[in-house]
């Protein structure tokens, strides 16, 4: 044994064996190494959220061309204003509170609170392959736009004031637990199988209902409706729909969060619902009035491009067309015949183009969805799974009424302790001098 200790060979294997070993512990105590950043999905990720913030400005022009012109700057301030205010929201508690550590399924904790540990590694429960920091920014642009969305139905007649508080505390209270329960790690309705490719639910549905409530929390224009003007600038308002036609590329085939394949889908589906919902608008328009409208077709393209949302990365081309053809037919009875039956003044229909368009296109993502475009997602109904039909169903539901209640709270809490809607000589003037001391044109109503 003495001389088996004194050959260098035994030494050799010895050592050998011991440097294999401690190399065996060390990469089993180590942790998984960290994804790798793929350059060319992080690429079209932050373009797609330069795309999607574009939209904000190009929803200012559409709403802004849609009011009288007393009113314009009031609209394109909104929508400024929450570039600015949303983005700090975000950045301080929003992100934390809609994708944090998840606390029972309902809300992310505050465990990233001003962005701490946001870093510049990919998060593989989020995007396994774009840096953290870019899928945060790109999500920070649906909070941007959400809120937005709900302006068209209070337009010429809340204070700005109100508005910017309202703004704060419903995306706090409503947009971001519900952003949890879709989208968020642990997130239940995400548990539950939910499908939401790019915020139907999130978006549409939430923003659309919420504007349903602020219509009746804030009751009808003055005049309201025979003694309220026709839009003062379609160009205005074709100029802001082509931008969200654009920007919704980056909004759907962005939610990809690669630059393959499941992103062209979306991009596809997205052009053929728009195109799909635009012209079945026009053709609605040629039948019962004889006569196609330019107001028509861009408010058909964006309920196509609403409607698509939810299902865009789980659809064929042909569903993503029936979905734009029904979506159509379905926002226009709600614009033309539902609002004037219930009597409630939505100024630039959001609930009856964004509210109804999301819910359809939600349901509708648990018709046409397959795993043959998205192994990830589901089959719907038409490839032999009624049962997601149903889950989508309960979605629709649960969030159309969480967002109505909360934002019913949130405003009637406000109108007691500041005010919410402007008085009546303010809104006789208009909103742009007497909230702003500034007028987007020389010649007043």
């Amino acid at each position: 044994m003495i001389k088996l200790f004194k050959r260098p060979q035994f030494w050799f294997l010895a050592a050998f064996l011991l440097f294999t070993i401690a190399a065996t512990v060390v990469a089993a105590a180590e942790a998984a190494p960290a994804p790798k950043v793929d350059s060319g999905d992080t690429a079209w990720l932050l373009t797609s959220a330069a795309l999607v913030l574009l939209m904000t400005p190009g929803l200012a022009f559409f709403y802004g061309g849609l009011v009288r012109r007393k009113n314009v700057l009031s609209l394109l301030m909104q929508c400024f204003m929450l570039m600015c205010l949303i983005t700090m929201q975000w950045a301080l508690f929003g992100y934390s509170l809609a994708f944090g550590p998840d606390i029972k399924g309902i809300i992310g904790s505050l465990g990233w609170f001003g962005l701490k540990g946001v870093g510049l590694e990919p998060y593989p429960a989020y995007a396994a392959t774009v840096p953290h920091q870019a899928f945060m920014i790109f999500q920070a642009m649906f909070a941007i736009i959400t809120p937005g969305l709900i302006c068209g139905a209070f337009a010429e007649r809340m204070k700005f004031s109100t508005f910017c508080v309202f703004t704060l505390i419903w995306a706090t209270l409503v947009y971001d637990p519900v952003c949890h329960w879709v989208w968020g790690a642990g997130g239940f309705l995400k548990a539950a199988g939910v499908l939401d490719f790019a915020g139907g639910i999130v978006v549409h549905i939430n923003a659309g209902v919420a504007a349903l409530a602020c219509a009746l929390v804030l009751g009808k224009r003055k005049g309201y409706p025979d003694k309220i003007s026709p839009p003062h600038n379609l160009p205005f308002a074709v100029l802001g729909a082509g931008l969200l036609w654009f920007g919704w590329f980056g909004f759907n085939a962005g939610s990809a969060l690669t630059s393959g394949a499941l992103a062209t889908s979306a991009f596809v589906n997205t052009q053929f619902a728009g195109a799909a919902a635009g012209l079945t608008w026009a053709l609605l328009d040629w039948i019962f009035n004889s006569r196609s409208t330019v107001l028509g077709i861009i408010t058909g393209a964006v309920g196509g491009l609403a409607a698509v949302t939810p299902a865009s990365g789980f659809i064929t081309p042909i569903g993503a067309i029936w979905i734009g053809i029904v979506v159509s037919a379905l926002c226009y009875m709600a614009v033309a015949i539902l609002k004037n039956k219930l009597g409630y003044d939505d100024s630039l229909d959001a609930f009856g183009v964004h509210g109804i368009g999301g819910m359809w296109g939600t349901l509708a993502a648990g018709l046409w969805a397959t795993t043959m475009v998205n192994p990830a997602g589901a089959n719907g109904l038409f490839y032999g799974n009624p049962a997601q039909f149903f889950i989508q169903l309960k979605a629709v539901v649960i969030t159309s009424v969480y967002s109505f209640v909360m934002t019913f709270v949130i405003l009637k809490v406000l109108n007691a302790v500041m005010g919410v809607r402007a008085s009546e000589q303010d809104e006789r003037i208009g909103l742009d001098l007497t909230q702003h001391r500034e007028a987007g044109y020389t010649i007043l109503d």
